[in-house]
């Protein structure tokens, strides 16, 4: 039980490392992977092609919430985590707005929303039924 406690605390310190990168290469004008992997912050890689909604931001959101719920599964603050993790897809993806060389998409906006909305289904579910 002692094990459990150390390793939840440790995922959930792992989370909020994620969560500072995942902001900062949000608010980066431009293309941080573009920049390393093809010297050329004005280019994005594509994992996936998109169908709909960005793929991109539908696979980081996933991980994020999959992360993020893993490591707040034994806590009370789970339901203010699922809320988090809603606005911060919405919020990081209007900073495009504003933000140089970044564009506001509604595929991405989708993309993020999706993300987080299936894996927080997925997570009630299992909760529910399992």
């Amino acid at each position: 039980k002692i094990i459990m406690k150390k390793l939840d605390n440790i995922l959930i310190i792992i989370f909020h490392l994620i969560n500072v990168v995942l902001i900062s290469i949000y608010l980066y004008p431009g293309s941080i992977f573009g920049c390393f992997l093809y010297q050329d912050c004005n280019l994005q890689p594509q994992i996936t092609r998109d169908f709909l909604i960005s793929s991109n931001h539908f696979y980081a959101f996933g991980l994020f919430s999959i992360l993020g719920i893993f490591a707040y599964r034994n806590s009370n603050k789970i339901n203010i985590l699922i809320k988090y993790l809603f606005i911060i897809s919405i919020i990081l993806e209007m900073t495009h707005i504003i933000i140089p060389q970044r564009e506001f998409e509604i595929k991405d906006l989708f993309g993020n929303i999706l993300g987080v909305l299936l894996i927080t289904f997925i997570y009630k579910i299992k909760k529910k039924y399992v």
